[in-house]
């Protein structure tokens, strides 16, 4: 087997509530993540990502399971391997009437690493013009890559973020996005934990899907999307009423979009027609839907419950 950037067996983690009530935050999870390239790590709020990235962080502490990080099972061996980490977990902390730089270098400092790497990763994530601005004229796209820049100091070769791009407008995302798909380039691993589905799947190589702190799908976004399972074409047709209850009579599951059906459950595109046309109902217009990383999600995580990520 392949050496893994990350890989979970089994990891268990329950908490109490105040009322003494116990919650599984996260539940048997078997989670895979190569090495190179950006791994979404996706699921609705309270499914248990923070918990994940927590627990292989050594910040929170495993109820059950094992866990590794280079092959180094963690948290044992953690500092073994915690200089090749670099993690975004919570909004980091900057001195505000700092600048970029300063604050940068000051963190250098702290950490051992050379200063010459300050520029570097000014550079790595294109705020080399603003580095000498105060920390606080950036906007909410730029602090955060400067937070990536932090962790880009002492040369990781895995990057964790947890839900990078939340309060940002679209060009920050856009920002973000671009900064992430450049660090998998460069032949790193990035750990993105989202459930912004189609900022994912412009930037994301792999992906692992979980719902109620368990495994639902993982694999390449292609394998992802195209092992759904879900086949849906859109038609034109003649008397929408009369050839939406016609197919779905026949098993298939329909509904209309303004002048258009969608029919979800067909092997072919044919059996549409077909089965149209025996009772003398022609299409004027039949388009398969490719499904993306959303739908699948959606799919996926139906019965998953809102609320604060656990």
């Amino acid at each position: 087997m392949p050496e893994l950037a990350i890989r979970t067996q089994a990891l268990r983690k329950t908490y109490r509530t105040r009322r003494g009530k116990r919650v599984v935050a996260v539940q048997g999870l078997d989670l895979e993540v190569p090495i190179g390239g950006v791994h979404g790590f996706l699921g609705p709020n309270g499914s248990g990502k923070t918990t994940s990235i927590r627990m292989l962080l050594g910040l929170v502490r495993a109820d059950a399971g094992t866990m590794t990080v280079f092959g180094q099972v963690v948290p044992d061996r953690l500092p073994d391997v915690v200089g090749r980490v670099g993690a975004i977990v919570e909004s980091p902390k900057f001195f505000p009437s700092f600048s970029g730089r300063k604050n940068l270098e000051l963190l250098a400092d702290a950490i051992g690493a050379p200063r010459k790497r300050v520029g570097e990763v000014l550079e790595e994530t294109s705020l080399n013009e603003r580095g000498k601005d105060r920390f606080k004229t950036y906007s909410l796209g730029m602090k955060q890559r400067l937070a990536i820049a932090a962790t880009l100091l002492k040369q990781p070769d895995l990057l964790i973020f947890d839900e990078p791009t939340n309060g940002l407008d679209p060009a920050g995302i856009r920002e973000i996005r671009e900064t992430m798909r450049g660090l998998g380039e460069q032949g790193r691993t990035v750990l993105v934990s989202s459930h912004i589905l189609a900022e994912v799947e412009q930037v994301a190589d792999t992906v692992s899907i979980i719902g109620h702190g368990r495994l639902l799908a993982s694999g390449t976004v292609a394998e992802v999307i195209g092992g759904s399972g879900k086949s849906t074409v859109k038609i034109g047709v003649d008397q929408l009423d009369k050839a939406a209850s016609i197919l779905t009579a026949s098993g298939l599951t329909v509904r209309a979009e303004g002048n258009y059906l969608f029919v979800d459950g067909a092997e072919h595109s044919a059996e549409v027609t077909r089965r149209l046309a025996q009772q003398e109902l022609y299409v004027s217009e039949l388009v398969p839907v490719r499904a993306d990383l959303e739908s699948v999600f959606l799919e996926l995580t139906a019965d998953e419950g809102l609320g604060g990520d656990q």
